[in-house]
Order: C-alpha cells, then sequence, then structure tokens
C-alpha cells in the first residue's frame, strides 16, 4: 500500500510498464504528463471535446483528459511519443510534416494520434471517413483541408501504422 491508501496502478505506456501511484480517479492526461513526463499530449479543454490529448488505448483513440487512470489498468497506451519506431517517424507524422499540415501545432498531436488509430482499423479511408474520425479533434487555425490531406498522403505511403 502506498500512504495515501490505494495500490499503483500498472499501466502500458508506448511498451513500457510503469506502476503509477496516482488516484485511480486521476485523468490519464494528468498521469502521463505529471507523472511519467510524457508532455506530447495536449491539455485543451479537460471537457474531453478539443481532441488535444487523444491517445491510443489499445489501438483505439481516446481522449486522455477524460480517461480515469483506473480505466486502463493493464491496456497498452501509445501517446505521440510512442509512434516513431525504429528512428523513424510514423508515416502520419512524415505526412504532416510534408503537407504543412500544422500552424500553431496545438491540435497536432492527438490529430496524429487519431489519424494513426484511423489508418491502423483502416489502411485506405475515404475523405469523408477521415474527417468521421476527425470529428473530436478541433483545430483552431483551420488547417483541416492539409490535414485531410496528409492522413490521406500516409494511407498512400502504405508504411505501418499504428
Amino acid at each position: 500500500m502506498t500512504g495515501e491508501g490505494h495500490m499503483p496502478t500498472e499501466i502500458i505506456v508506448n511498451g513500457v510498464r510503469h506502476a503509477v501511484d496516482a488516484e485511480p480517479e486521476a485523468p490519464l492526461l494528468s498521469v502521463l504528463r505529471d507523472d511519467l513526463e510524457l508532455t506530447g499530449t495536449k491539455y485543451g479543454c479537460g471537457e474531453g471535446q478539443c481532441g488535444a490529448c487523444t491517445v491510443l488505448i489499445d489501438g483505439a483513440p481516446a481522449h486522455s483528459c477524460i480517461t480515469r487512470l483506473a480505466s486502463v489498468a493493464g491496456k497498452r497506451i501509445t501517446t505521440i511519443e510512442g509512434l516513431a519506431a525504429g528512428g523513424r517517424l510514423h508515416p502520419v507524422q512524415e505526412a504532416f510534416l510534408h503537407a504543412g499540415a500544422m500552424q500553431c501545432g496545438y491540435c497536432t498531436a492527438g490529430m496524429i494520434v487519431a489519424s494513426a488509430g484511423l489508418l491502423a482499423s483502416n489502411p485506405n479511408p475515404s475523405e469523408a471517413q477521415i474527417k468521421q474520425a476527425l470529428e473530436g479533434n478541433i483545430c483552431r487555425c483551420g488547417t483541416y483541408p492539409r490535414i485531410v490531406g496528409a492522413v490521406r498522403m500516409a494511407a498512400r505511403s502504405g508504411g505501418p501504422h499504428a
């Protein structure tokens, strides 16, 4: 037992097991940023509406600001830091760079993670499917056409997806 009266929660983040000593009801976003120092995942609205905090949980996009630590015990969590592999960027990261699909960059990590999740489940999505998959992610700068173009580019690359 910890001094706070609860057992550490084991989570798997970017392939690494962690025993996290945080309240079971703590937002996953806080655990990632404050306890594990993975700051690529951003705090946006805190209400699951903007998508800046998107991570993959067992391969599916989820808003980490409204996901409680206890609900992800033992699950595989992938953050923006975990998408690159073997010293190479994920195809979606490469496509976002090539397409200039970011302006201020605040939404970028969430958009990339959500897009990687989409391509893992649907390697050749239509434009409508891309837009639907990214509905929960807001870009305040309005670079949506470049974001959709980047996802299509990543899909065409045929590279490994999340």
